[in-house]
């Protein structure tokens, strides 16, 4: 019977915000050294970039959940954090252009181009490592505090683009102009494959 509350003690759940968005934790002491951790993620917001010589206006959707191994040295709060993030980032792109652009190395009038869209997207397993601090389980306290600094990666991010709409929506030269500057933009793009973690949250020992 006794036995029954000190189990139960090496369990916990937590909520918390950062750049991976709002998410929920749960956690289970393995040892006085190691936590096993899993969190479910998901954030949507607006980012505008600038890729070679278009405007888009950007949409970045993530939704992931992830297994993490917490190393606490000592028994204390400090942690050094390894795991894996599993799902979706990716990042929407819509560009309407108003004025001629480039596209692949040739200028073209937006009556020609029409609309672009498409999206840059990260691989869907990404491993991640981090440092922070994480009081859930030291001491005999029933609410924790969680903090977490850290990068997951990616291999580059996978672009596509697709024109509709304009004049030469369906001409060969700029379909393969349009091929080069998806090209272009994936380069653009390939710092986006080390997303920073920063989070902060709340947990609930039980």
């Amino acid at each position: 019977m006794a036995a029954v509350p000190a189990a139960a003690q090496n369990a916990a759940v937590g909520v918390g915000v950062g750049t991976t968005g709002l998410g929920a934790t749960v956690a289970f002491k393995a040892s006085d050294m190691i936590v096993i951790r899993g969190a479910v993620d998901g954030l949507s917001l607006s980012h505008n970039v600038d890729y070679s010589d278009v405007s888009y206006s950007g949409k970045a959707k993530l939704m992931t959940g992830g297994v993490f191994a917490d190393v606490h040295p000592g028994g204390s709060s400090l942690m050094i954090s390894g795991g894996a993030y599993v799902g979706k980032r990716k990042l929407n792109l819509d560009a309407r252009p108003t004025t001629s652009v480039d596209i692949g190395g040739q200028t073209f009038t937006p009556a020609q181009i029409g609309a672009i869209s498409g999206e840059a997207k990260l691989s869907n397993v990404q491993p991640f490592v981090g440092v922070g601090m994480d009081n859930t389980f030291v001491g005999e306290r029933g609410w924790g505090f969680r903090a977490l600094l850290g990068v997951s990666f990616s291999k580059k991010p996978d672009v596509s683009l697709t024109a509709t709409g304009g004049l030469l929506a369906n001409d060969a030269n700029f379909r393969s102009r349009l091929a080069i500057e998806e090209a272009n933009v994936q380069e653009d793009a390939k710092n986006f494959r080390y997303f920073p973690v920063v989070q902060i949250g709340l947990t609930r020992r039980f």
